[in-house]
């Protein structure tokens, strides 16, 4: 943890100092200070203190005669002593219940939820990753049979997603022949990540479709574009709007600005591919790789499931001023819900048992 060169005194006031300007976003003064009933220093005393801190690179002084804020360096070392000792969230995370209750078995649609409610508890923007696996692949087909000319291909992700097609057909198709197409596409798909699939391997499943052999090339077709959208990563947002709530976002132009960065999905996911895989990650100001939040701070946390496969991420955008205590409390409590909800089995079947029994979504 950084700050070892302060004092139990030094770090009251750095503390003092930023849980101000995160009320206020005003610079504090040391005037302000002599309030607070934990500091029982003198306002000279408080003064000097601050002008060390400042001179250590915790604090800044944005104006000659205005108090001072918090740099990056002085969030950071606040957020590393709060990620030793967060507490569990209280009542307002009762609503993590109504998580559960949901009608549910995606788990992207689990993390959407969860971004949502992070929003609301913490009033800043919440979003829902969904990284981009390492070669995910389709692990089983199944098929729900419609009338003669019409039925859904329903494809089991290796990332716990259920996907669905729906494939229309000119010729007569009964429910006989059309039982032997999930056969077809296991023997020759399942199992199999998009980079794997051959050109002898889709001739194959040509030939087993026999008298049907014309649907091939639309199942085919099916088949890759879920591979693609399973292989893509992704990222919601939740409640961007809050933000305009904050002076640091009340300039459109840089609001705009920020809007187009969290656009850019690839660097975002970057980003959170390289960070904390075990621990919540911060990322403060100018810590970002992303040059146009350096008066943002984005906070994340991967969810695994029991075998530790890290199966998305769910976090906040905010102000550099975000209350980060509230912040990580509300993120370390969701996440473990849904950690839990997933553990003792794979993601369909517990989110099924935990949510109640959903209807398939494609």
């Amino acid at each position: 943890m950084r700050g070892n060169e302060l004092s139990e005194r030094k770090k009251l006031i750095l503390k003092a100092v930023i849980e101000a300007h995160i009320e206020t976003g005003e610079p504090v003064g040391s005037k302000y200070l002599t309030e607070n009933k934990q500091i029982s220093c003198s306002s000279a005393t408080i003064r000097n203190e601050m002008s060390e801190l400042e001179a250590l690179g915790y604090l800044e002084q944005p104006h000659t005669s205005s108090g001072r804020i918090p740099s990056d360096m002085g969030y950071r070392f606040y957020v590393d002593s709060l990620k030793g000792g967060y507490a569990k969230a209280n009542a307002e995370l009762e609503g993590m219940s109504e998580l559960m209750k949901n009608k549910m078995h995606e788990i992207d649609k689990v993390l959407e939820s969860a971004s949502k409610l992070a929003s609301s508890l913490t009033n800043y923007t919440g979003i829902a990753i969904k990284p981009r696996p390492s070669a995910a692949f389709i692990s089983r087909f199944e098929i729900m049979y419609l009338d003669e000319h019409n039925f859904i291909v329903v494809m089991l992700t290796s990332i716990g997603n259920v996907k669905s097609r729906s494939i229309a057909c000119e010729e007569t198709l009964d429910r006989e022949n059309a039982e032997r197409i999930p056969d077809c596409l296991n023997a020759c798909f399942a199992g199999l990540s998009a980079d794997r699939i051959t050109l002898p391997i889709v001739m194959k499943f040509e030939g087993m479709m026999s008298e049907y052999a014309g649907l091939a090339g639309t199942l085919i077709k099916s088949v890759y574009e879920v591979m693609n959208e399973i292989n893509g990563g992704s990222l919601r947002y939740s409640g961007i709007d809050h933000l305009l709530q904050y002076p640091e976002f009340s300039d459109m132009s840089r609001f705009k600005e920020l809007l187009g960065a969290l656009e850019n999905q690839d660097d975002i996911l970057n980003m959170i591919s390289d960070g904390d895989k075990e621990d919540i990650s911060v990322y403060i100001g100018s810590e970002s790789p992303l040059k146009v939040m350096n008066n943002s701070s984005i906070v994340f946390k991967a969810i695994k499931d029991k075998e530790g496969k890290t199966v998305g991420a769910i976090g906040v955008i905010g102000p550099t001023r975000m209350d980060y205590a509230k912040v990580l409390s509300t993120i370390s409590s969701i996440s473990g819900n849904i950690s839990s909800m997933l553990d003792g089995g794979t993601h369909i079947k517990n989110v099924n048992n935990l949510l109640g029994e959903g209807e398939d979504n494609g």
